[in-house]
């Protein structure tokens, strides 16, 4: 499958702008730790430079005697390299001074001595220098070429901090040249291993989203062992199996479709035959009075199998609708809609208590019920006809926040093969000719309140066990 390659926007939005934006900032950050030893060093050079030249002019100051003084012009080109306004000497507790012609008075002055070499102290005083304003003056201290002696330089501080300035700025235009070509390396490595392959899945998931029936979209993965290539592997696995369970979908529904277009055309049928069959059944004919009944017996289970197939179709598909819902008055109108309470063959008892309350759908939960004592109804009418005592009871009691509603029947109980399929539909049938959709709905129903239903064990007869959360979700 070939998508279609992402554009420029695409590539430098979203991940790839953040991935970008990322590199840079570290990168930048880097270079400010390192910048800040850096620029303290090139301060700390930059002064023993200068003081190199106070040394030079305290050697000449040793080699001339006490009673001589030295030139002018001497000193003059002394501090004129050295860039000071004055060079102070001490030794042995003398001082001996060199200024200019016109001496300066410093109005602020600071100190930087060469003699502290620890690196916060040079960078505090780097950032002293390079944020301070103009107009200071720099007083140099540091050791002399021989022992206990000194030297100190008085000089403005501003050659300084335009030197430190210019260092600066050719710092940041080398770490900006870093930062861009490190970034553009990285970016473009990552990319190939990370970003482009993301999106890929990116444009295949939303193609597939968008015609999820069309199977050139199935995303071809690749060879990558890596969790990219699991990624690619599990999603062209999952559109696989969704490809095929949206044709599986379609077929079922056309089938759906004409099953149930038979299925009202049978029933119409079947029930024609059934108004003959009742005719029928009034002659006097030995033979016809023998057969007859069965004959109804046959087109009664025809009729309930197709509209028991039109009534699982016809199956609410909605949200339940929660709701108040008085217990005992929903299981009475459930018996009476099943043909239970006007049953003479059978002993119905409604055990709920009158207060009794669940938060549900009425209506689904009605008919819940009534496939409930419906299966109850026919187990028991399938016993002999001496058979003493048929009873359906349901009950209900609350524990621990729910509601279980139990309907009870002391018929024959469930056969094997009704018990292994016992809520799946067309399979799990409690008596012949069933289609055990009376089951499957009713748990559908129970699962759709976050409920649950299940077949007890009990000694004799069906003890059917549903579950409901007693009060309002999220209460």
């Amino acid at each position: 499958m070939n998508l279609p390659s992402p554009d420029i926007n695409t590539r430098f939005s979203g991940l790839s702008s953040k991935l970008i934006a990322t590199i840079i900032a570290v990168i930048m950050l880097v270079e400010i730790i390192i910048y800040l030893p850096s620029l303290a060093s090139f301060r700390t050079t930059w002064l023993e430079d200068r003081l190199r030249v106070g040394i030079v002019a305290a050697r000449v100051l040793d080699a001339v005697p006490d009673v001589m003084a030295l030139p002018r012009d001497l000193t003059d080109r002394l501090l004129l390299s050295a860039g000071a306004d004055a060079i102070v000497y001490r030794r042995d507790g003398q001082s001996q001074l060199i200024e200019l012609t016109e001496p300066v008075t410093p109005e602020r002055a600071v100190t930087a001595d060469l003699r502290q070499r620890d690196l916060p102290s040079q960078i505090a005083g780097a950032l002293d220098t390079l944020f301070a304003g103009p107009g200071r003056t720099l007083r140099i201290v540091g050791e002399g070429d021989s022992n206990e002696s000194l030297v100190e330089l008085l000089m403005p501080e501003d050659p300084l901090r335009r030197d430190m300035l210019d260092y600066s700025r050719s710092i940041v235009l080398v770490s900006l040249g870093i930062a861009a070509v490190t970034a553009f390396a990285l970016y473009m490595l990552v990319s190939t291993l990370f970003i482009d392959p993301v999106l890929r899945l990116t444009a295949n998931m939303l193609a597939f989203r968008k015609a999820p029936e069309n199977g050139a979209l199935i995303l071809n993965p690749s060879t990558r062992r890596d969790e990219i290539g699991i990624l690619e592997r599990e999603l062209a696995a999952m559109e696989s199996e969704l490809f095929a369970l949206l044709r599986q979908r379609r077929h079922l529904a056309d089938l759906g479709l004409a099953v149930a277009k038979i299925n009202h055309d049978l029933r119409n049928t079947l029930t024609a035959a059934q108004l003959l069959s009742d005719q029928v059944a009034t002659l006097d004919d030995p033979k016809v009075q023998r057969l007859a009944p069965r004959l109804v017996l046959t087109l009664d289970k025809a009729i309930g199998f197709a509209q028991s197939v039109l009534d699982y179709g016809r199956e609410s598909v909605l949200p339940p609708q929660m709701t108040p819902v008085p217990l005992r008055a929903l299981v009475t109108d459930a018996a009476f809609e099943a043909r239970v309470t006007d049953n003479p063959s059978l002993v119905f008892d409604n055990n709920v208590a009158e207060d009794f309350q669940i938060y549900a759908d009425a209506g689904q939960i009605g008919r819940l019920l009534v496939n409930l004592l419906k299966n109850g109804r026919e187990a028991l009418e399938g016993l002999n006809g001496d058979a003493p005592d048929r009873r359906i009871t349901v009950q209900a009691e609350a524990k621990g926040g729910e509601a279980m509603i139990s309907v009870i029947d002391n018929g024959p109980g469930l056969p094997p093969r009704a018990r292994e399929n016992l809520f799946v539909a067309f399979e799990g049938s409690v008596r012949s000719g069933g289609t055990g959709l009376g089951l499957a709905i009713a748990r559908e129903i129970a699962e759709a309140h976050g409920g649950r239903i299940a077949l007890a064990t009990v000694e004799k007869g069906t003890r059917f066990d549903v579950v409901l959360p007693l009060g309002q979700p999220g209460a």
